[in-house]
């Protein structure tokens, strides 16, 4: 008995305290980005025109327990809003923590750039257009850097992120353009050799571009959180503020979902826990992706209606809907 007694002290100690290479994933905080966090305002405009916009547009997170016990494990599978996972799925062997810190920050402040560019594009505002990314291996990478000004793109100017598409419509892999671009208050001319991409027939011009407001700022502000999936909330709220009227209509509105310059709306993990962390918040609405669709359906909790979205046009129009009255595309 005494040995038996013993043993299970010693099991209840290793459970208690020896960490196991599993995370637990679990509803996040959500904000409202049409308000304040901390006295600051989330999405903050400058030199353009602002409306007044009412209701809620909430970004939701998932957050993510690490130092897991065997026994700590135990308690979230048997928990309904967790989900436990290997440690490698989040933080790879190969990165330190810094890096992934790092990797986490650079998505979520491109997420905001592209907001910005798809909101500029959706609303038919001019901007400035940037490099934000260089596709490795191409040839402009040998040319432009990050953070350049695009003023024209194969004899014609660009002043949206969709004009550097249409100017290289009629283009073919292996063919040279122009490029005019800035650098530094210094203007460049350059002839670039376009690439091949096997979801277009046009040439590819290899980078990613993004929009920021002429003669205006639109600063986007939420310290501590990470990763690309709050790109189609920001961009709604940056086209809320900047049109008149109000796209909520008042509601609790929140959602998730990646944003491209252009307004695609990209998949997200972690639908469940948003959703559930949306619905405990008030929310009776939720945004969710086209390709997340099946799994919101399955893991939805009661009280909150499915909105299908593809592009962030998709996005505007069902709100839109809702507000009259009439039916919204639905998961």
């Amino acid at each position: 008995m005494v040995a038996a007694g013993l043993l299970a002290f010693a099991l209840g100690v290793l459970g208690a305290t020896l960490p196991v290479p599993l995370v637990a994933l679990g509803p996040g905080p959500t904000y409202n980005t049409l308000g304040e966090v901390d006295g600051t305002a989330v999405v903050d405009v400058d030199g353009l025109p602002v409306y007044p916009a009412s209701g809620h547009l909430n970004m939701t997170t998932v957050s993510v327990i690490d130092r897991l016990t065997l026994f700590s494990v135990l308690g979230f599978w048997a928990s309904e809003n967790g989900r436990v996972i290997p440690r490698e799925a989040v933080f790879p062997s190969g990165m330190s923590q810094q890096e992934i810190q790092q990797q986490n920050t650079a998505q979520f402040v491109s997420s905001e750039a592209n907001a910005e560019s798809a909101a500029l594009a959706e609303l038919g505002i001019p901007a400035t257009v940037i490099v934000t990314e260089l596709v490795p291996g191409t040839p402009v990478a040998e040319i432009l850097q990050p953070g350049d000004e695009l003023l024209a793109v194969a004899g014609q100017p660009v002043d949206s992120v969709a004009a550097v598409t249409a100017a290289l419509a009629d283009t073919a892999a292996g063919e040279t353009v122009g490029v005019t671009y800035r650098r530094e208050g210094q203007e460049h001319e350059a002839r670039v050799e376009l690439a091949a991409s096997p979801d277009r027939r046009h040439g590819l011009l290899g980078i990613i571009p993004g929009g920021i407001a002429r003669g205006g700022d639109i600063t986007i502000s939420l310290g501590g959180i990470g990763g690309p999936s709050a790109g189609l909330i920001f961009a709604l709220s940056v086209v809320d503020k900047l049109t008149p009227g109000d796209l909520t209509d008042g509601r609790f509105i929140a959602g998730t979902g990646t944003i491209g310059p252009t307004g695609v709306v990209g998949k997200i993990d972690g639908v469940p826990f948003k959703m559930h962390a949306a619905r405990e918040a008030g929310a009776t609405v939720f945004l969710v992706p086209a390709e997340n669709c099946a799994e919101a359906v399955a893991t939805a909790p009661d009280g909150l209606q499915l909105v299908r979205v593809e592009t962030l046009h998709d996005a505007i129009a069902a709100l839109e809907a809702l507000s009259r009255g009439t039916p919204a595309p639905s998961c």
